[in-house]
């Protein structure tokens, strides 16, 4: 497989297993909740997105849903600067200075995959093995993030490029050839994703008919099937109950059903029989083979009475309307069609061409943020909510998580609120900023979407969601490998609990200050005092109100022979050496 190479490489592969784990930090001041008190699951955080996806992955490793992420496009115009902290001097360097704007300086996009790739790694350790990740990107680094993502996600699991269609009007003082489009590559955890449909439009359903008076619409559909000569046994005659005629399927193809299938439908027309007609010249020339070839003992269907009583029969039954699944066209005269009901087609097939008309354009992205920021454009390359409610209804269920490492405006929150809104939904989302205006824009267009916007004819009625707000706290251990002095017991008790079970954290200082839960049928504890140095011994083992086999305890210190421990299912973990890093 072809892989990319650049100035610094060697030094970022690994980077993202040396991002230190950063707590959370809750200010609630900041969040919204619902009308039931709660955030919803939903989630704005305040930092550096390789940070932020990092303190995430304890808790959200393999369960996101959907991942749509718009990065830097590294043209030249963008002042964008993420703190790597990798040592090597090259890319401290090229971390640290502005970037160039003139030329093809290679120094630009050599800082730019050192930026990308450390992220791209931790998004697909939070990707769910069903999900899929859409990044949108223009022609400056698209080849170079087609390669990368190769590398980290395999060409095996690329999706789709996706061409979107993002100005209504091309410039007259335009120069070369026009960019009309950016691109959206999409990649999936494992080989093999399928998109949804999309709902069905009113012109895909005009295509439906009822001229028969049946249950439902229905379109005229081909009776056949490829491949006549494997499966010879749907490879036979149908007689026309009102011309007599035999009616083989087209050369290379066989009848859509099984014999028996068939012979129920066209005896709705009139009554039926199966009878050794002596075709095998027929069958051999639709099957495309010698006679000598043709399977033996394939019976045709054929009219049960005469001509005359089953066209009698069956004009009946045209008259009277609903006809049978397989039918006559012309009135009766003509061919066989089959019926393809509107409820059995489902939606429509997204493709990697999305219109303005569909999905919005850049100019109603800036009219958007104008009109939830009250006539003001905080944010320069917004994206319009219904590209993002577009990437949502072909990749996620009602209940889905999905993930914006680098939120911007804020976009992705508002499309998860509207499309929640409209179809009773209830996914949540994640979304990471690193610059200031992530509480003033990021979150501010949230708490608008949330409340509703607008006045008088334009006014958009809010929501009833929440979420909460995060700012990036205190690394969880220091460079010495001991745990940081800012340390809360909450927030160790919440990372030992992720990293031993992946489970939801609940709190029981209720029934045990020590006790982080049960999980798999062990018992969790963590014995462990900010300060202080503990120890396990036969006393506080007494104190503990869950036993479970085994029962794991985290403290500084233990006083019990190991061999006891073992007699008694109980693993001691010393803090913080046993304490797992990721």
């Amino acid at each position: 497989m072809p892989t990319l190479n650049w100035m610094g490489k060697e030094k970022v592969v690994n980077h993202h297993r040396d991002v230190p784990y950063r707590v959370l930090e809750r200010v609630p001041e900041k969040g919204v909740l619902d009308s039931h008190g709660s955030d919803c699951g939903n989630m704005v955080i305040h930092g550096d997105n390789l940070e932020a996806l990092k303190a995430l992955l304890p808790e959200y490793e393999g369960k996101v849903d959907c991942i749509y992420i718009d990065p830097p496009y590294n043209t030249g115009n963008e002042g964008w600067v993420y703190n790597d902290n990798v040592n090597d001097p090259r890319i401290r360097k090229w971390l640290g200075q502005v970037v160039g704007k003139e030329g093809e300086d290679f120094s630009r996009h050599d800082k730019w995959l050192c930026m990308m790739y450390p992220r791209l790694q931790l998004l697909r350790k939070l990707l769910a093995p069903t999900g899929a990740v859409f990044i949108s990107i223009d022609d400056t680094e698209l080849a170079n993030l087609r390669l990368v993502c190769d590398e980290i996600f395999s060409p095996s699991c690329f999706v789709a490029d996706i061409s979107w269609q993002r100005n209504y009007s091309t410039r007259n003082d335009s120069k070369g050839i026009p960019a009309e489009v950016e691109h959206m590559l999409v990649y999936s955890k494992a080989p093999g994703w399928q998109p949804r449909k999309l709902p069905r439009t009113a012109e895909m359903d005009a295509k439906y008919k009822n001229p028969d008076n049946d249950v439902m619409p229905w379109t005229s559909d081909n009776p056949c099937a490829p491949g006549a000569v494997t499966h010879q046994g749907m490879v036979y005659a149908i007689q026309h109950p009102f011309t007599g005629e035999m009616l083989y399927p087209v050369n290379g193809s066989c009848w859509r059903y099984q014999q028996d299938q068939m012979l129920e439908y066209m005896s709705g027309w009139c009554p039926y029989t199966l009878c050794d007609i002596n075709d095998a010249e027929q069958r051999a020339s639709v099957c495309g083979i010698e006679v000598s070839e043709v399977r033996s003992g394939v019976m045709g269907i054929v009219l049960a009475g005469t001509l005359d009583e089953s066209r009698a029969q069956a004009e009946a039954v045209l008259k009277r309307g609903q006809w049978p699944r397989f039918y006559f066209t012309r009135n009766g005269r003509g061919g066989i069609r089959r019926k393809t009901y509107i409820d059995k087609v489902g939606g429509r097939l997204a493709t990697n061409y999305w219109p303005y008309s569909e999905v919005g354009h850049t100019d109603e992205a800036k009219k958007e943020v104008k009109a939830i920021f009250g006539g003001k454009v905080p944010f320069d390359t917004p994206k319009p909510t219904r590209l993002i409610e577009r990437v949502l209804q072909i990749a996620t269920d009602k209940d889905a998580l999905v993930l914006d490492s680098f939120a911007g405006s804020g976009t992705t929150a508002h499309a998860v609120l509207r499309l929640n809104a409209e179809d009773g939904g209830s996914r949540r989302f994640i979304l990471a900023e690193l610059d200031n205006y992530a509480d003033t824009v990021t979150a501010e267009r949230a708490r608008r979407v949330i409340a509703g916007y607008g006045e008088g004819n334009n006014a958009v009625e809010g929501v009833d969601s929440g979420f909460s707000y995060y700012e990036l706290g205190p690394a969880l251990f220091q460079g010495d490998g001991t745990l940081s002095p800012d340390v809360t017991y909450s927030d160790l008790a919440c990372y030992i609990w992720a990293t031993e079970t992946r489970a939801p954290y609940e709190d029981f200082a209720d029934e045990h200050p020590y006790l982080l839960g049960e999980h798999a049928q062990t018992a969790y504890y963590l014995a462990w005092e900010p300060g202080e140095e503990t120890t396990l011994t036969y006393d506080l083992l007494r104190e503990l109100p869950r036993r479970g086999a085994p029962t794991v305890i985290y403290a500084d210190r233990c006083a019990i022979a190991p061999e006891r421990l073992d007699e008694m299912n109980v693993v001691f973990k010393r803090i913080p050496d046993q304490i797992a890093r990721i």
